[in-house]
């Protein structure tokens, strides 16, 4: 297992159970995708056209299995998609806003599916793949053995918390951590409880890294405080968790200063130039994808939730989970800047962040280059600032 894979939450327990007692085998499943609609779209707008300027079949990984905090990849999906329960992915047309742009889209899941190798490594074992999602503390983590270089991040806020039960801990606030005494659970591979000893919102005593993905702790000992993400579980422990289901009191890791770029669409270093081309036309659809889908979802959670229905190897993601995800990635601003632009870099947060984490995950094991410069690594060449919620 990677140390910095992206999501550890209780889904992860279930999806690793099903990929690994497996729904049924090759033989008795037959036909592993599923058959795709008869459809006709419209030719993109030459600017939009990326046939022979990005690859036949542009393939991304993810690093989890298909959910709302990558909406905007699903955006760009057309409606002639099919599901390949065999590779874990998804292929459909690369649509802009509807629109046929010449070429397809290969989705492919992570988490389970690969291992749960990071993004960043998956990239450089499978040459296959084009582009990745990867989280800003990952992309710096890599710096030096595996580089990626982020090109338009999905999440310009990081939707990382903490949660706790406001009973047991009443008035409490990621600020008061250290004073409260809580036990703070966390898992071994995550960044920010290091940054948070190093910061003094926690002290060593408080941290336990035991965190597994199972609610059964947090059900059975509500006095701890428990990482998670601010579009999931909030509602999975209010909703799809029998033995709690009922509301989690959290903060935002943002709110302290903990704020990489999340969910960055990202190339392998010695990729870069060849794919520039691409990447100049590509960034600016993905940008208005991202801007579409949190300013309209319904239709997108839908595709979301329709992906995931189709394996029986993944674990549930509902409608429901959707749409209150993507309700969060709007009203906590997680994809907009302050500007409202969508999809690109400040280079003087990037740096002040990379700065930041880069001797703090070296001193965790990994292979960061200590004279990295944080622009090679955030690249704003691609993004187009005037895309937006306006």
């Amino acid at each position: 297992m990677s140390l910095f894979h992206a999501h550890i939450t209780r889904r992860a327990v279930a999806l690793a159970a099903a990929l690994t007692i497996g729904a049924c085998t090759l033989a008795a499943c037959g036909s592993s995708t599923t058959p795709a609609p008869s459809v006709s779209l419209a030719p993109a707008p030459a600017a939009q056209r990326l046939a022979g300027v990005c690859p036949d079949t542009l393939t991304v990984q993810l690093q989890w299995q298909p959910q709302a905090d990558m909406g905007a990849m699903f955006q760009l999906l057309g409606p002639d998609y099919t599901v390949d329960t065999n590779t874990k992915s998804v292929t459909g047309t690369l649509v802009a806003q509807g629109k046929n742009t010449g070429i397809k889209l290969r989705l492919k899941s992570g988490g389970s599916a690969i291992g749960f190798q990071s993004v960043a490594s998956q990239m450089y074992v499978d040459s296959s793949i084009d582009l990745g999602l990867v989280h800003g503390d990952q992309i710096v983590a890599a710096s030096a053995g595996q580089r990626v270089v982020g090109v338009t991040p999905l999440l310009t806020h990081n939707p990382a918390i903490l949660m706790w039960d406001s009973a047991a801990h009443p008035g409490l606030n990621l600020r008061g951590l250290a004073a409260s005494h809580a036990t703070v659970v966390v898992s071994k591979e995550q960044t920010f409880p290091t940054w948070l000893l190093a910061k003094g919102y926690v002290t060593k005593s408080q941290l336990d890294t035991s965190y597994d993905g199972s609610p059964a702790r947090f059900v059975g000992d509500p006095s701890i405080v428990q990482q998670g993400y601010a579009d999931a579980e909030p509602w999975e422990y209010e909703h799809d968790t029998p033995a709690w289901n009922k509301p989690v009191a959290s903060g935002r890791l943002s709110e302290l200063g903990f704020d990489p770029y999340a969910s960055n669409v990202s190339v392998r270093a010695d990729r870069l130039a060849q794919l520039t081309p691409c990447l100049k036309k590509l960034v600016p659809i993905v940008q208005q994808a991202d801007a579409d889908f949190v300013t309209a979802p319904t239709a997108t959670d839908k595709l979301i939730a329709d992906v995931v229905a189709k394996d029986p190897a993944y674990a549930t993601y509902s409608l429901a989970e959707a749409r209150y995800a993507s309700g969060i990635l709007k009203s906590e601003n997680l994809i907009a800047n302050e500007n409202g632009s969508v999809g690109t870099y400040d280079p003087a947060r990037a740096h002040a962040f990379v700065t930041d984490l880069a001797p703090l995950l070296a001193a965790q094991g990994a292979k960061v280059d200590p004279k990295v410069d944080p622009a090679t690594l955030f690249d704003p060449e691609f993004g187009d600032r005037s895309i937006g919620i306006r």
